[in-house]
């Protein structure tokens, strides 16, 4: 529970990641007969399965750096996003392709890895607040997340999109090294997008226990949900509901530009 909250610009839908496994069968050698007859022919190994993509994207083809030297094109871009100098202070702009991609991908899982974060941390320091001698998260907390909150009110949601999908052959390169191989991460991130729009509203005080160095929900239900999940619910309702609406258009623009089929 101290840990504090990251995001990724694209804050989201089931890819298959694998191919189907090819048999091979052989046939028994034939009976002698009086008349010797050529064994039977093997049957010809059948082709791998292309992965089924849910939500394919049309990426207008344009020159791109190569991945690893992608850091310079995406600051200039993203500056032009955010437009407020003290909002782009907040990203982690090294290496950002792979940070948003590995930050997507973990969301859904109970940890998330801050090494790898696209965003700094929150200022200050996680507040708590005792109500009827029961440990419980301060409202005043919320406060720490406003900017982030800001950073993604302030950026245009289909100027959003065509940033990330004039940059996504990159994106699908920096998930690919992650070790998803013929994987879509597009994909993925509606799926992520997804959990994220599942998390619970919290309009009461959120108990908290602190078994060890980290503060936990007391709520078994909030304990258990994804490591985006908890996010949402820890800046609070009125940040999650400005956050999921944006959620909302991003997703909405996402699947709205896949390819008719």
């Amino acid at each position: 529970m101290k840990k504090p909250v990251y995001w990724a610009l694209a804050l989201a839908a089931v890819f298959a990641i694998a191919a189907l496994i090819v048999h091979q069968s052989r046939t028994l050698p034939p009976e002698p007969q009086a008349v010797p007859e050529p064994p039977a022919a093997l049957p010809a190994p059948q082709a791998k399965a292309e992965p089924q993509i849910r939500y394919p994207l049309e990426v207008e083809a344009q020159p791109l750096p190569a991945l690893d030297q992608s850091d310079e094109a995406a600051r200039a871009r993203i500056a032009e996003l955010v437009g407020e100098p003290s909002l782009v202070e907040l990203l982690n702009l090294q290496t950002f392709v792979r940070r948003v991609v590995a930050t997507v991908d973990n969301l859904p899982r109970k940890k998330l890895a801050p090494r790898l974060m696209p965003v700094k941390p929150a200022s200050g320091h996680f507040l708590t607040a005792k109500q009827d001698e029961t440990l419980v998260l301060s409202e005043k907390n919320y406060a720490r997340y406003s900017p982030y909150v800001r950073l993604l009110d302030a950026v245009d949601t289909g100027k959003l999109v065509a940033f990330y999908t004039g940059f996504y052959p990159l994106f699908q390169k920096a998930y690919e090294d992650l070790g998803y191989p013929g994987a879509y991460f597009n994909d993925r991130l509606v799926e992520v997008i997804d959990d994220l729009l599942a998390a619970p509203r919290v309009d009461g005080p959120i108990r908290l226990v602190r078994p060890k160095i980290y503060y936990l929900f007391a709520d078994a239900e909030l304990e258990a949900l994804s490591a985006g999940q908890k996010i949402l619910v820890r800046i609070g309702p009125e940040n999650a509901a400005k956050t999921k609406a944006k959620l909302h258009e991003i997703r909405s623009a996402l699947v709205s530009r896949a390819p008719d089929r």
